[in-house]
């Protein structure tokens, strides 16, 4: 039986004590009487504090099959249910797994959600994921299946997926196989039937937490092992992980974006020649530049500005990517000051927008739980004009901390982080979000023609 949130501060001794024991102020514990809710983030402290079960908590999910469990045991699993998702506080899961097994404890990484409604396939191999287990807000997930086409990269990066609905069978003409079968190619694995939505509120309330996904393949868990392995994961701060997804040598990139009913093209006359920067590079992105008019030469994120500049580029293009900015800063810092220095026009999206950031002198934080999704509204602060965007990270650029001879261009109508700059003084300029979509809205396109238009007025 959940107990009154009247009722838990009582036990906790009363409001100062239970604001010093939960490590938070007595005006938050006064909010938390008027609403009569506790934030998730807190419940592992008061189950600590109270002695209580989860189930006893006001808010908190009752045990189901696709609700989630404290402090469980191997007696406690569900029947049907064939995989979990453990949280570093002990919280579980349960559901049904897809996709290939996992060996125990399993794969394990930053749990985030996504609140984009199509392109699950595009999301999945992003990059920009890898570390990080997806879960997708929008419950048709598998519906259209899977194909050879809609990919960002080759293999995913992600450590795995959590769905609302069971995967169905594919219906659309494009699909070459169903999403589970593919998953099993790639050798990731998804969880179904989870309260996707209880999961968000505690990623919302609570920050994103580390978790493990399991689907073993004799079904039986070792849920301690699961728990310590999330519990002992660092976490994405500090970590370098574009030197994990980026390409190895350079290459050349013609191909250009989709079109009905021929699909993707070449560019076969191109008039200018950009150096892009893999960090973890969407194909979109690539496609993009080759669409407005660019030979491509691809170079890993570990390039110098000499590996740069002596492919003689008309432009520089740095690319999104994942990890934490500040360790991928080490090796990218040196090379984008390079490129700044030689003056050529630089355009950088994502982790290359926080790259070109760090270059400028500001700095970047951690996100509580980031921006993931193709529905993010983001301001350009010299129109006025409102840009629905794709959105996929969790660090931001501090723009408190940027210096003369450089703006912010750009801001989220979400939560007022910043989403662009642009130098004063020299050929730069950066977004945060993914103009190139793919999954998303097609309204920041512009953006390729703006890095065009200033590469040609260099070169006049």
């Amino acid at each position: 039986m959940q107990v009154t949130v009247d009722e838990l501060i009582e036990r906790l001794g009363g409001a100062e004590a239970a604001a010093r024991r939960l490590g938070v102020g007595t005006e938050a514990v006064r909010k938390w009487r008027t609403a009569q809710s506790i934030p998730a983030k807190h419940w592992p402290a008061l189950l600590a504090a109270t002695g209580l079960d989860l189930a006893d908590l006001p808010g908190a999910p009752q045990r189901s099959h696709a609700m989630r469990s404290a402090h469980p045991t191997e007696s406690l699993v569900p029947a049907g249910a064939t995989a979990a998702l453990v949280l570093a506080d002990g919280s579980i899961f349960w559901g049904r797994g897809f996709g290939a097994h996992t060996a125990m404890p399993g794969p394990v990484g930053e749990v985030c959600f996504t609140t984009g409604m199509t392109g699950y396939q595009e999301t999945l191999t992003d990059p920009s994921f890898a570390g990080q287990i997806i879960t997708f807000t929008f419950p048709h997930i598998g519906n259209v299946g899977a194909n050879g086409e809609d990919l960002e990269a080759s293999t995913i990066a992600a450590r795995g997926l959590v769905v609302k609905q069971d995967i169905t069978e594919p219906s659309n003409w494009r699909a070459a196989s169903g999403l589970g079968a593919w998953l099993r190619t790639k050798g990731v694995a998804g969880i179904a039937g989870v309260d996707t939505r209880a999961l968000t509120l505690a990623i919302r309330d609570g920050g994103a937490p580390s978790g493990v996904v399991c689907f073993p393949e004799d079904g039986r868990f070792d849920l301690a092992a699961a728990r310590a392995a999330a519990a002992a994961w660092p976490g994405l701060e500090g970590m370098d992980l574009a030197r994990e997804v980026s390409c190895t040598q350079s290459y050349a990139w013609d191909e250009t974006v989709w079109a009905w009913p021929s699909g993707y093209g070449r560019q076969t006359a191109p008039l200018r020649h950009v150096v892009a920067v893999d960090y973890g590079a969407k194909r979109n992105i690539l496609r993009c530049l080759a669409n407005a008019g660019c030979r491509v030469t691809v170079v890993p994120a570990t390039a110098t500005a000499d590996d740069i500049l002596r492919h003689r580029p008309d432009g520089v293009f740095l690319s999104n990517g994942p990890g934490d900015p500040a360790a991928t800063a080490a090796y990218a810092v040196p090379a984008i000051r390079g490129v700044l220095e030689a003056r050529v026009p630089l355009f950088g999206i994502c982790l290359g927008h926080q790259l070109l950031a760090l270059a400028l002198g500001a700095r970047t934080f951690k996100m509580p739980r980031g921006h993931r999704g193709a529905n993010q509204p983001v301001k350009d602060l010299a129109t006025g004009r409102v840009e629905i965007t794709s959105q996929n990270h969790g660090f931001a650029v501090d723009p408190e901390t940027l210096p003369e001879g450089v703006r912010a261009s750009h801001v989220s109508l979400f939560d007022g982080s910043n989403e662009g700059l642009v130098c004063t003084d020299r050929p730069a300029f950066s977004v945060q979000y993914h103009p190139e979509a793919s999954p998303g809205p097609s309204d920041s396109h512009y953006l390729f023609d703006r890095f065009v238009a200033l590469i040609d007025g260099r070169k006049g």
